[in-house]
């Protein structure tokens, strides 16, 4: 499945390329509009701001050199006034260049003067006479006097005629600018797609093996992006499966190891009686009976602990006084750890009221009992306290000699799992009893850890959630 897949994601480097290359030719187009819409624009504003203020001072030029004349007839006669008054007045400095923007502003083609009567001085030739209509038109004063009108072109008809060289030159300056953008994005699109189609092909490639089976596979950690988190989560993945394989391989053995013993017992014993080495006796059913006995724990505790794996482990919870509760099967097993050579003391407080099972803490007690039992030599002893700390009660169940390596404690629980190795179960039992009792108290959200005790053997802390006093009378009522 995902053989076939693995293009798909090859192809990802190349949907990425083409996405960034037409978010920015897209970007890069809306930017070069937007700036030449206001370049025109803003460009014609200034444009007329700056004729008008020419106009102005070639107005307030005119209406002195009137003063000095009364008359405009120097003008009418000499075209070569003209053009030098316009010159001296907006250019007093330097001639600008005839083909430059200065140059088409302050052109004295693009003026026009009338006199007081309206009727033409000086300014556009005759073939203009079309274009004087859509001039502008400013008064020139004389000491409170309008002795003329002055027209000047609009900016619009001027960019017109200078055929807007300056924004062209600017709409070509920008043009370079969005090319260069536009192979910047081109070069940027294909290294990132690149990088990104590389570590997903390899991503693919991981997870491909990891379906068929090779769980030793793992991906370079590089970085702190979600790739590298996406690397990690898989490498974790890996190596949880590769445990879980390792575990069910193991669980499995383990398993047939314990069904074999009991039942190659039960065959010998079996054959024996058919080949009349031993007699069909009521001492030799009893034999035979044990070891189906023995079976039927065995499979009721794998049945158990498959129950608490998948979340399916039936406990009913109801407010109940662990005190009591424990203190009640302690009191049972007296005469039983008497029989064994231990001796038990207890240090019990309550009432301790939490939210449990009766049927499953008995059942968590007798698998702690039975351990205890098992592994502690006699005589030997056997202490009990229950305290509340805080917010829960602590339960601490300690046993004399022999101890347990503190390197072996945190495998105590796992399953079908002996310190010393044997799988003699007159010792050990069948080794699932740690592992029955942590899910028993994992079904009522306690922590069960274990710990040198100071007796010299083992010492197993159970802390439970204590239940609010008020709530539980609530929960009784």
């Amino acid at each position: 499945m995902f053989a076939k897949r693995l293009p798909a994601f090859s192809r990802l480097g190349i949907k990425l390329f083409a996405i960034i290359l037409v978010v920015n030719v897209a970007i890069a187009g809306a930017v070069f509009v937007a700036i030449s819409r206001s370049l025109d624009q803003g460009f014609l504003d200034y444009l007329s701001r700056s004729q008008t203020q020419r106009a102005e001072t070639l107005a307030a030029s005119l209406g002195e050199a009137w003063s000095g004349r009364q008359s405009w007839q120097w003008l009418r006669e000499s075209p070569r006034a003209w053009h030098e008054l316009v010159r001296r007045q907006l250019w007093p400095g330097s001639k600008p260049r005839p083909m430059s923007l200065e140059g088409n502003l302050s052109n004295p083609r693009n003026f026009v003067l009338h006199d007081e009567n309206g009727l033409p001085v000086i300014g556009l030739p005759p073939e203009d006479d079309e274009g004087a209509a859509e001039l502008r038109w400013i008064p020139v004063m004389s000491h409170d006097r309008q002795v003329g009108t002055l027209g000047y072109r609009p900016p619009d008809q001027l960019m017109e005629r200078m055929d807007r060289l300056f924004l062209k030159q600017q709409r070509r300056n920008l043009t370079i600018i969005i090319i260069a953008l536009a192979l910047t994005s081109l070069l940027l699109a294909g290294a990132l797609s690149w990088w990104v189609g590389r570590r997903t092909r390899s991503m693919a490639t991981a997870t491909r093996r990891l379906t068929e089976g090779d769980y030793s596979v793992r991906l370079p950690e590089r970085g702190r992006d979600e790739l590298s988190n996406l690397s990690h989560d898989f490498n974790v993945l890996a190596e949880t499966l590769e445990t879980s394989r390792e575990a069910r391989s193991r669980w499995v053995s383990d398993i047939a190891h314990e069904l074999r013993t009991p039942l190659a017992v039960l065959r010998g014993e079996i054959e024996a009686m058919l080949d009349g080495i031993r007699s069909l006796s009521q001492d030799n059913l009893h034999s035979l009976a044990q070891e189906v006995g023995q079976l039927e724990r065995l499979v009721g505790d794998l049945r158990l602990l498959s129950q608490s794996d998948a979340g399916a482990l039936e406990v009913q919870l109801a407010p109940l006084d662990l005190a009591e509760h424990l203190d009640s099967r302690l009191e049972e097993a007296g005469g039983w750890l008497d029989d064994h050579g231990l001796t038990l003391e207890r240090h019990v407080d309550g009432p301790a009221w939490i939210r449990g099972d009766l049927q499953r803490l008995r059942q968590l007690w007798n698998n702690l009992l039975d351990n205890t039992s098992a592994y502690t030599q006699s005589p030997g002893q056997l202490k009990v306290s229950l305290e509340r700390e805080n917010d829960v009660w602590v339960l601490r169940w300690e046993d004399s000699a022999p101890g347990v390596p503190e390197s072996e404690l945190p495998r105590l629980t796992e399953r079908l799992y002996r310190v010393e190795g044997s799988r003699n179960r007159a010792s050990g039992g069948s080794g699932l009893g740690l592992s029955i009792a942590t899910a028993l108290a994992r079904a009522h959200d306690a922590e069960m850890t274990p710990s040198i005790s100071a007796l010299g053997g083992l010492c197993w802390t159970l802390r439970f959630p204590a239940l609010s006093s008020h709530l539980q009378l609530e929960e009784d009522e």
